[in-house]
């Protein structure tokens, strides 16, 4: 749904911001840690105050961190070049799909916090169900079939985790992949797509009939009818989760 998030994603436009509400549950799942290590950080979508160091393979990516911005280290989340417990907590977002080794990145997570590892991911079972993927675009879903990891296998591997649903607003200001489920008319803008890896990399010509389909639905209305459950609602759990393990 890496940093080579999607969140911090090199091909992402201008209008890829991080929001706030999904950043306070994040920066709450960190709890009371004074040193924090992001890994897979991308440009530093979420990092709070505390980040110490940012983990990142892309030199693009590090290169467009802003001034101030906690020091990057140039490393796969699969190979850490730290001590053990370097951080109070260590987080990993919207990341973990891109790694060539699941087993040895979280290994490495669990090695160098003290107290606590937050990964957000998505579950794929709950976002295939979103409209775009369902009614639309299915293409775009067997591309992210390929590359999902199952929640209940990441906690596992943490040894044990909570989950929590993060509810994405209406309004969402980072455009992943189901930030516009209230604003079908985004998915359109090629400039929305090209920040969204799932659509980016499924590629437009196998998306070409599908977001034909959904422009037809649009303006004849078909897609509001169908859809109206949604025009009032302010947030709508499309399958975002964040995984948190104590230590």
């Amino acid at each position: 749904m890496a940093l080579r998030q999607e969140a911090g994603d090199a091909t992402a436009p201008v209008q890829r911001r991080p929001d706030p509400r999904v950043a306070v549950q994040i920066h709450e799942a960190l709890g009371d840690a004074a040193t924090v290590i992001n890994v897979g950080a991308g440009a530093g979508s979420y990092e709070p105050p505390q980040t110490v160091l940012a983990v990142e393979p892309s030199s693009v990516m590090i290169s467009q961190r802003p001034a101030g911005s906690a020091r990057a280290l140039k490393a796969s989340g699969e190979w850490i070049p730290l001590a053990d417990d370097s951080a109070d907590a260590v987080m990993a977002l919207l990341t973990v799909h891109h790694w060539t080794d699941l087993e040895a990145g979280i290994g490495e997570l669990l090695r160098i916090a003290r107290r606590r590892v937050v990964i957000f991911t998505w579950d794929q079972t709950t976002y295939r169900r979103f409209w775009l993927l369902d009614e639309y675009l299915p293409e775009a879903a067997v591309f992210d079939d390929t590359r999902a990891v199952a929640v209940d296998r990441l906690a596992a591997l943490l040894g044990g985790a909570r989950i929590e649903t993060v509810p994405i607003p209406h309004d969402c200001t980072d455009g992943f992949g189901a930030a516009f489920w209230r604003r079908p008319e985004a998915y359109l803008d090629p400039q929305v797509r090209a920040g969204i890896s799932m659509l980016a990399q499924t590629g437009e010509e196998v998306l070409s009939p599908g977001l034909a389909r959904l422009s037809d639905d649009l303006s004849s209305g078909r897609w509001h009818e169908r859809h109206s459950d949604l025009l009032d609602r302010e947030t709508l759990d499309v399958g975002y989760r964040l995984v948190i393990a104590d230590l």
